[in-house]
């Protein structure tokens, strides 16, 4: 039996959705944005106190290189403080990337498919 398989080398980035409710958990959020900042070189994008995108609820995005992965994430998994988050690759191939390729800590809410493209232009 022959199997594909991709090669990581395809991962430009990762990105980290913080999800959160502009009226209860907005403060929660930007804790846990501003201790990410500070901590690991990355970049925070902007606040998305409306849903936005592929996205339900109200997040912003953090964008960092493959070689943070493996210390962001185990952080984002202790001190994401119940709030939820997806992660997934940047492969060029944003709905593979964000609904196939991607996992959830917290809940895992819905996204939209419709608004994700095959690929990025």
């Amino acid at each position: 039996m022959q199997a594909d398989f991709h090669d990581t080398g395809i991962i430009r980035a990762f990105h980290a959705h913080v999800y959160y409710d502009p009226a209860t958990t907005r403060d929660v959020a930007a804790i846990v944005r501003e201790e990410a900042v500070a901590r690991f070189p990355l970049r925070a994008g902007r606040w998305h106190d409306v849903p936005v995108g592929p996205h339900t609820q109200a997040m912003y995005q953090l964008l960092f290189d493959p070689a943070v992965f493996a210390s962001l994430v185990p952080w984002l998994m202790l001190n994401r403080r119940g709030l939820d988050v997806l992660v997934h690759p940047d492969t060029g191939l944003p709905r593979r990337d964000h609904l196939v390729h991607g996992f959830w800590l917290g809940r895992v809410l819905p996204l939209k498919a419709e608004r994700l493209p095959e690929r990025d232009d």
